[in-house]
């Protein structure tokens, strides 16, 4: 006998007669079976009761909350011995490594790169020096330029190799073949403060493809999107998780990425999060619903 319970299925294929339990409105009947679990279909709206023996196998992915990021950023920057610095060079070749995996040159080169004031927009100067190298031509939208030396010096790194910044978001957005929104992490909450609420609601409208780093800018860590407002109707193509996936990973159905080759097997079993198999030289790995790679 299995206790009701819930298991978030994104994206699942289910065999002949897995749908024809979906479809059968008699199943309804069974919603208070002791029999039975919930199973959560993306798109679907509602809650279907199977049996047992129709329900997939499948594991829920391994989220991070956002308290426990913070915490193991402090450790990985005390007890792991690693700099801010080097975090967020890992981080940000990590990104520009999905981006270069979800939007080869071929489709074009402008990648437009929204930048915020804290580490999401440090990730995001990192992941655009990466891009340029690869032969991309990155722009910058970066207006709360940080005071701190490390972001300078990031930015600076930049203009020595020409890349450009810009002050007007939707201007540039006409002209780019691919966005990364660096602007807004985990640690973020709150209301969305200017200038960022048009440039969110631009990556909301927009048909170019927009890549999330750690989490879409103006989603809740835990709850996902907003319910109204600023970032309701974001939903970027690619999400790329560092380190792990956050929670609102079960409102997401794009392609996802973890990031976070630089994590040891003993930090990793502290927090209660398997560490992805990377391959070769590779920084990400691309996983699905349940968090099994692809």
């Amino acid at each position: 006998m299995l206790n009701i319970r819930e298991t978030v299925v994104l994206g699942w294929a289910p065999t002949p007669t897995q749908y024809r339990a979906l479809v059968r409105s008699s199943l309804m009947s069974l919603c208070n079976s002791p029999d039975s679990s919930y199973v959560s279909f993306f798109g679907l709206g509602s809650y279907v009761p199977m049996t047992s023996s129709e329900l997939p196998t499948l594991q829920a992915i391994e989220t991070l909350s956002a308290k426990a990021a913070a915490a193991l950023d402090k450790e990985l920057m005390s007890t792991g011995a690693f700099s801010i610095d080097q975090l967020m060079e890992l981080a940000g070749l990590s990104v520009s490594q999905a981006v270069y995996r979800v939007h080869p040159i071929s489709k074009g080169p402008r990648i437009l790169v929204a930048v915020g004031p804290g580490n999401n927009g440090g990730d995001g100067l990192v992941a655009a020096r990466h891009l340029r190298h690869y032969g991309y031509q990155p722009t910058i939208y970066y207006p709360k330029r940080s005071k701190n030396e490390l972001y300078q010096r990031l930015a600076k790194q930049l203009e020595d190799l020409d890349v450009p910044f810009v002050d007007d978001f939707p201007a540039a957005l006409n002209s780019a073949d691919h966005v990364v929104d660096a602007i807004f992490g985990f640690s973020f909450s709150g209301e969305v403060r200017e200038p960022f609420p048009a440039v969110i609601r631009a990556m909301e409208e927009t048909k170019i493809p927009v890549t999330s780093v750690d989490a879409p800018s103006s989603w809740n860590i835990e709850k996902g999107p907003p319910t109204s407002g600023v970032g309701s109707l974001f939903h970027p193509d690619v999400l790329v998780s560092l380190t792990a996936p956050k929670p609102l990973v079960k409102f997401f159905h794009g392609r996802h990425f973890i990031g976070g080759r630089f994590v040891t097997p003993t930090i990793a079993k502290k927090y209660d999060f398997d560490v992805p198999e990377y391959e070769g030289l590779d920084q990400v790995v691309e996983v699905g619903p349940s968090g099994q790679k692809l």
